[in-house]
């Protein structure tokens, strides 16, 4: 059986890309910020480098956005079942500067200084939003258990009281957990009850594997849809960051009304090569797009048989969605953290959990959007650091090229 394409990457040839995943800790494996190493679907950078060749290297067309939009509506569509008009679909740089709109824009009427609600443990840069706006921040911790991950239903509904904006990432980075229905109706009626609103990051929806599925927030109830804001993006399932463009989706008349007066300079953030690139992911790239998921699907369960082998004291359980793994590490102990001790020992760069908010100390972050050789490697290296025992030999992917 002849090897998988991914598979034949080798870690000089990443490293030679200068992404930032492999040249901030140069000598080191990467598998820290949020990228894949399989390059994106066919026909994606053409489509981008198009808007070069034809020399759109001013401000963004109207028909390269309505392309963008008619692309979006279409995928979600397609993708989950969500039928919505094109025009909801707004350009913005990034699912960050999407938040950034939410807060400024549609926190709840009652309460403009409302504070930011994040479930635990959070997507790094979210933890420190709040205080760029002068907002508090109220970290609801999520409940582990031996098959998944469960919200603090009554610490969620005392967060909500008086009326806030829940930042509801789905699926959750970083636990990889998907919602189900019942949790999303569940979330809907306590944010109504309350007066709130969410914000709901969305990035991940197409990375969801067998056993779940991913249900849009906006499509749960009208009352989910009147009191939310969405953002999705092609960024991470097409491995796209980098071309800035992200998409919010409006699902209420006031929010669109309010955004026709207040989002011209955040929708000029988008970039013409992140708005072509996006629309040919959305309507050339789900073959591409579905092989991905396959490896990734393998490599998730692969990754398990790995860590207990090699560390066997770590906890891990695989995520339903997205790319990255929650690690306990805290059976360890290792000081001065756990990200920090692997990148000196081990020469493998991660998250450390303590960054992602409460409930995250003791854990840290991997991606394992990698070449199996290459993610086998750093896991024998982490584990080979916690032994004490030499970290590079002759099954490290440095030395196996």
């Amino acid at each position: 059986m002849s090897a998988h394409p991914f598979d034949l990457l080798t870690v000089d040839q990443l490293r030679r890309t200068g992404s930032l995943k492999w040249s901030e800790y140069r000598g080191s494996l990467g598998a820290w910020v949020a990228e894949m190493d399989f390059g994106t679907a066919p026909g994606v950078i053409a489509a981008a480098q198009e808007t070069l060749v034809n020399g759109l290297i001013g401000y963004a067309p109207t028909q390269l956005v309505h392309d963008m939009q008619q692309a979006t509506a279409g995928w979600l569509e397609n993708r989950f079942e969500w039928k919505i008009d094109p025009d909801q679909v707004r350009p913005m740089s990034s699912v960050m500067t999407a938040l950034d709109a939410a807060i400024m824009h549609f926190s709840p009427r009652h309460r403009p200084d409302a504070p930011l609600v994040l479930l635990t443990p959070a997507y790094m840069p979210f933890i420190s939003t709040a205080e760029r706006f002068g907002r508090d921040s109220i970290e609801v911790a999520m409940v582990p258990t031996q098959s998944g991950w469960e919200i603090d239903w009554n610490a969620l509904k005392q967060a909500l009281a008086g009326g806030a904006l829940l930042v509801l990432v789905n699926p959750h980075n970083p636990i990889g957990k998907v919602y189900s229905r019942e949790e999303l109706l569940a979330i809907s009626e306590l944010v109504e009850a309350s007066g709130s609103r969410v914000f709901v990051d969305e990035v991940h929806s197409p990375l969801v594997f067998d056993g779940a599925s991913h249900v849009p927030y906006a499509t749960v109830s009208p009352a989910a849809a009147a009191h939310s804001v969405t953002s999705v993006a092609a960024t991470k399932a097409f491995n796209l960051p980098g071309l800035k463009c992200a998409q919010l989706v409006l699902t209420n008349d006031a929010d669109r009304i309010a955004w026709e007066r207040v989002g011209g300079v955040a929708e000029h953030g988008a970039a013409n090569v992140g708005l072509a690139a996006t629309t040919a992911a959305y309507r050339t790239g789900t073959g591409w797009l579905d092989g991905v998921i396959g490896y990734l699907d393998e490599s998730r369960m692969l990754l398990l048989d790995i860590i207990q082998e090699h560390l066997p004291q770590v906890r891990y359980l695989p995520p339903q969605g997205t790319y990255l793994a929650w690690l306990d590490v805290s059976r360890l102990a290792l000081d001065p953290g756990p990200a920090q001790f692997f990148l000196k020992e081990a020469q493998v760069a991660l998250i450390n959990g303590t960054a992602c908010g409460s409930g995250g100390k003791g854990f840290v972050r991997l991606n394992f959007a990698t070449p199996r050789p290459v993610l086998g490697g750093m896991i024998h290296r982490m584990g080979a650091a916690v032994d004490g025992c030499d970290n590079k030999d002759v099954t490290d992917p440095e030395f196996a090229q």
